[in-house]
């Protein structure tokens, strides 16, 4: 399928407009056979149903576009060529995409990392390791530019492709000290979101977001996950979406492995290395991705939860959901009344911050599975003296344990406290 300029302007208007998402987008294509037609019916569908609906400004739409352009971007269209092709096979995938890429890596079979922001020394370790094996494998590394495994799967894959879903518009850039690797994967890998220019995220964005980290993959990684973690959903979206689940088992002394450790008792697929993902998608790599005969068919209603989307219920349709009481993000809150930089997460360290909050950091990495004192220098961007004396201190404390090969852990109580302490 090819759209033609003014039928992608009418796609375009026609999900920018008030109440429209993705289910009743479908809904309207199907009953009309046009974005175009759908526009023009909807004011009288909307008062037979005894409401207004504001209509999107075709002008703003078409300033969107340029705006998008000039970004290096471009639209891409659900069926279209430039669309992710896994991500068509998904119960209501949006219908539009902003997209910046500069090569073919959204044609590559994606694999998604996702895991916790406050990530260990150790689970940045493992995820910089995966995501670089995979992508030597051939495959796209995915995931949400947040902070902590995000952010270091990204990084980790530039050089053979990585795909970057935003939860804001592409000139949003969501956390904001992630804009020079924004930039960096907009030249090398993908960049993707499907809200407009000038959006600020919300808190329902993360997991609209997390259903696109895991549509465009055959398989998510859940590295770290506490129990109310927003990688949990996008391990939810998978297993829905049909898509392969793996989890890394984490000490049981650790919350953030609290999540993954369920994860595998429910079913998911213990993962060690890329070997163990690319092991079980050799089926699907050698006969293909599937794709829908008609994008445009019917799928199952979700469960009645809470919806991803204020959408029109013109006919009869339920909106898309999230699990009912499921926690959505990992400050735990539901509903989200505002921006995730509200939710007290700490920020990965780096070069501009100050001394005290790199030792803060490199606390925050350490936990009872040892890591590599040099990795941890590395990882937390600080010098190996500030490192040295953080290590001092906490040994001093009796929460340090030192172990052969130049590694170090916390000690159980260390990591309690740690833990407890926000520390």
């Amino acid at each position: 399928m090819k759209l033609s300029d003014a039928q992608r302007l009418d796609w375009l208007c026609l999900i920018r407009s008030e109440n429209i998402g993705p289910r009743t987008f479908r809904t309207l294509i199907n009953r009309f056979g046009g974005a175009g037609r759908a526009l023009e019916a909807l004011p009288d569908l909307a008062r037979q149903g005894g409401r207004t609906i504001r209509i999107a400004d075709r002008s703003l739409c078409e300033r969107e576009l340029e705006a998008l352009g000039r970004m290096g971007g471009a639209l891409g269209c659900l069926g279209e060529a430039g669309y992710p092709v896994a991500l068509q096979g998904v119960d209501m995938p949006p219908p539009v995409l902003s997209i910046i890429t500069r090569n073919d890596v959204l044609t590559k079979p994606g694999v998604a990392i996702v895991g916790s922001r406050n990530a260990s020394a150790a689970g940045l370790t493992f995820a910089e390791r995966v995501a670089q094996d995979l992508g030597g494998a051939g495959m796209a590394v995915v995931s949400g530019l947040a902070r902590g495994i995000d952010a270091r799967a990204h990084r980790a894959s530039l050089k053979t492709g990585t795909v970057a879903v935003v939860a804001g518009g592409l000139d949003k850039i969501y956390p904001s000290e992630h804009a020079s690797l924004f930039a960096e994967i907009a030249e090398q890998g993908a960049v993707v979101s499907e809200m407009p220019l000038g959006w600020e995220p919300r808190g329902r964005d993360f997991p609209r977001r997390n259903r696109i980290v895991s549509g465009i993959s055959l398989a998510t990684i859940v590295i770290e996950a506490a129990r109310r973690s927003g990688s949990l959903i996008t391990a939810r979206f998978a297993a829905e979406q049909n898509r392969e689940v793996f989890a890394v088992p984490g000490s049981p002394l650790d919350p953030r492995a609290e999540g993954t450790n369920d994860l595998l008792r429910n079913g998911a697929t213990l993962c060690t290395s890329a070997q163990d993902v690319m092991d079980a998608l050799q089926p699907i790599l050698r006969d293909g991705i599937p794709t829908p005969g008609n994008l445009f068919d019917s799928g199952a209603a979700g469960p009645a939860a809470e919806p991803l989307w204020d959408e029109l219920d013109l006919f009869g349709e339920s909106p898309p959901t999230t699990q009912a009481g499921h926690e959505l993000d990992e400050d735990g809150s539901w509903p989200f009344a505002g921006s995730l930089r509200a939710s007290g997460v700490a920020p990965a360290a780096n070069a501009a911050q100050s001394p005290e909050d790199v030792a803060s950091s490199i606390r925050q990495m350490l936990g009872p599975a040892p890591v590599n004192v040099d990795d941890l220098a590395r990882l937390a961007g600080a010098s190996m003296n500030l490192v040295r004396s953080v290590l001092l201190d906490l040994e001093l404390e009796g929460k340090l344990d030192r172990h052969g090969g130049n590694l170090v852990s916390l000690t159980s109580a260390g990591d309690v406290q740690e833990r407890s302490s926000g520390g």
